[in-house]
């Protein structure tokens, strides 16, 4: 009986985010209009060669996605803090984890997944092949998801802070590095003919261990944070 009055809850939390994401579309656009306006600028920095942007065109999209996904992080918790419905979520009866992963689902759906959905068309634009595209598509699905996950943590620690920017930033960006080394160089080696069986399995892994480990220690600097 506590399982199904939790899914109910976790569900209900997250169609309230949605919802609230779809009222405030300006936080999805921002995100999304820099994602595209930093890949389509770039090649006005480095010319017309298109040997060169395809092969930069992974690297640009990922380090574009990155960025959008740091931009939108504070959007997870600064509402709720705002409003006082933090409080409510940390002393709720139902495991305040699973209510956080909740959170970061919906914001990943209403952040990283548009940014997913309109990659092929900017990779597209790169010059790129379309069975790189595919792979492409691949690593952001493995790989966005754990940037909502690892940024939570983060957020929940500088929630409290009125201007916690760059704070956040030195937090996030040492533990992005390895999710953009590993889906770049997935792109590389199969640009190149060479299996990548060990790549993806290593973004799958990471997804695995933010979906697995990261809610518990978001839950816990919540809490430090409303403290």
């Amino acid at each position: 009986m506590k399982e199904a009055s939790l899914t109910k809850v976790f569900i209900a939390l997250l169609k309230r985010d949605l919802l609230l994401a779809y009222r405030h579309r300006a936080e999805i656009f921002n995100p999304m209009l820099f994602f595209i306006l930093v890949i389509t600028l770039f090649p006005l920095g480095t010319g017309a060669d298109t040997k060169l942007l395809q092969t930069m065109a992974p690297g640009i999209i990922w380090v574009a996605a990155l960025l959008a996904a740091m931009l939108s992080l504070d959007t997870i918790f600064r509402s709720d803090f705002e409003d006082g419905s933090l409080e409510l979520l940390i002393l709720n009866s139902h495991p305040t984890s699973i209510l956080v992963l909740a959170k970061v689902l919906a914001h990943w759906l209403a952040t990283g997944l548009p940014l997913i959905i309109i990659s092929p068309f900017l990779a597209l634009f790169l010059g790129l092949d379309q069975d790189v595209i595919g792979l492409l598509i691949v690593t952001l699905l493995l790989g966005t998801p754990v940037l909502s996950l690892v940024g939570a943590v983060a957020i929940a620690l500088t929630v409290g802070l009125k201007r916690g920017g760059i704070l956040l930033s030195l937090l996030v960006l040492p533990l992005y590095v390895p999710v953009l080394i590993f889906a770049t160089n997935a792109i590389e080696m199969f640009s190149s003919g060479l299996p990548i069986t060990a790549q993806l399995w290593i973004l799958s892994s990471f997804l695995l261990l933010s979906i697995t480990l990261t809610p518990w220690p978001t839950a816990a600097a919540l809490k430090l944070s409303l403290s």
